[in-house]
């Protein structure tokens, strides 16, 4: 029993390898199979690339306030941090001197005003007795020369009564005595009618040339000055209450009640509803952003990451001459004040659109975006140079393969030129 054991159990080890072995060769015959890839159409279409930049969160406006007047403060109603409405009194200077000052300027022109009143009457009266005396004037000379003519007919007379021996030489004498007399009588009565015409002509009338109405306008415009000079202080008096020119939020408070305002700054405002996010950005970023394209921002919160929609309302030259730093000014609008000046934000800001051959962003081989990955017939793979034009995060446009090429979707996949691959249809 212990000799024919022996044998058998070498027989059943021996039959057990051959059969093993016999199982290795045939597995190591079968084909290999061919690497399964995902792959897309790339296809001519448009696609609308988004930058991505990083900047601040800007107010919309600061308002830099100070006073002119050198009053102190009676009242400040605001503090650092309140929120403000235009037209709201942020302080309130003492303006005891300056209501004194304009009274005294509107009494002066009420002054002034009586005493043009005084020589409007007084002019009036001027020019109705220089009127008065021509008329009495004229009259005199008219009472003069009827006079002299009356006395000349009488020296006429004389005289030929004279010749005939009826009147005595002492008479006609007499006679022409008088007759000089009425002469030099009419020669002043003109004399007196031409200065009382000169004096009506000198003192005009009241609205239009001549003494008179000078006297007038000059009382007029000494009234006018006076009312003027009231007027600025009133002017002064209402600067005194300084109020808010914008809706926003006091920053600074530079003025305590008591204090006299100076050349200071006394507060400064921010309006913040709507508000600014300044995106830095280079020359090559902003060639395809225009004035109002859509943006879309995100900010870092204590809740998370809070994400707000703008748009685009400038593209500011570079801020420093020879560099390459640009702004881009996106306006939001911020009715809840969640965004705060001086917030680091990430913006997304769509670009001119671009059309050409469109292929997955996740198709490049590296980050340099220059090379793809495509499917030739036989299923075999061919690494193709391309240059990016364009991309907006998942689909990118290329020039260098047509419409309906066949490419790899994941550039980083560890498959090679002539390598054979597999793919769903």
């Amino acid at each position: 029993m212990k000799r024919t054991d022996g044998p058998l159990r070498l027989f059943g080890v021996a039959f057990a390898i051959l059969a093993v072995a016999g199982c290795g060769n045939r597995q190591s015959t079968k084909p290999a199979t061919a690497p399964f890839v995902r792959t897309s159409i790339a296809s001519y279409g448009a696609i609308q690339p988004a930058q991505h930049l990083a900047g601040i969160i800007a107010p919309y406006q600061n308002v830099a306030i100070q006073s002119t007047l050198a009053e102190p403060a009676d009242a400040v109603y605001v503090r650092e941090g309140d929120p403000v409405r235009a037209g709201q009194v942020l302080a309130q200077l003492d303006t005891s001197d300056l209501q004194a000052q304009m009274q005294s300027d509107l009494a002066t022109a009420n002054s002034n005003h009586a005493n043009t009143t005084h020589t409007v009457f007084q002019g009036s009266l001027s020019i109705a007795q220089g009127q008065d005396t021509v008329r009495n004037d004229e009259a005199a000379v008219r009472q003069a020369q009827q006079t002299l003519t009356n006395d000349q007919t009488n020296l006429s007379r004389d005289q030929n009564l004279l010749a005939q021996g009826y009147v005595s030489q002492q008479s006609v004498d007499a006679q022409s005595t008088l007759v000089r007399n009425d002469q030099q009588a009419l020669n002043s009565a003109n004399a007196n009618l031409a200065s009382a015409r000169s004096t009506v002509q000198a003192n005009g009338t009241l609205s239009g040339q001549g003494l008179q109405a000078a006297a007038v306008q000059q009382s007029q415009a000494q009234e006018e000055v006076a009312l003027a000079q009231a007027q600025q202080v009133r002017v002064q008096i209402g600067k005194a209450t300084i109020v808010s020119p914008i809706d926003g939020v006091v920053v600074n408070r530079n003025l305590n009640p008591g204090e006299y305002p100076g050349n200071r700054e006394l507060f400064t405002l921010q309006q913040v509803n709507p508000i600014y996010a300044v995106l830095h950005a280079s020359s090559e970023q902003i060639s395809g952003i225009a004035a109002g394209a859509p943006a879309n921002l995100t900010v870092a919160q204590a809740n998370g990451s809070g994400r707000f929609v703008g748009r685009v309302v400038g593209v500011l030259n570079e801020i420093n001459p020879g560099s390459t730093d640009f702004q881009v000014k996106v306006q939001l609008a911020n009715a809840q004040q969640r965004l705060r000046p001086g917030m680091v934000v990430q913006g997304q800001i769509a670009t001119t659109p671009v059309r050409g051959v469109r292929v997955p962003t996740t198709a490049f081989t590296d980050d340099n975006h220059d090379a793809l990955m495509t499917v030739q017939s036989g299923d075999s793979i061919k690494t193709v140079k391309v240059a990016e034009l364009g991309s907006d995060g998942t689909t990118s446009v290329v020039n260098g393969i047509t419409g309906g090429t066949r490419v790899v979707s994941d550039g980083q996949t560890s498959v090679g030129d002539g390598e054979k691959v597999s793919f769903q249809q």
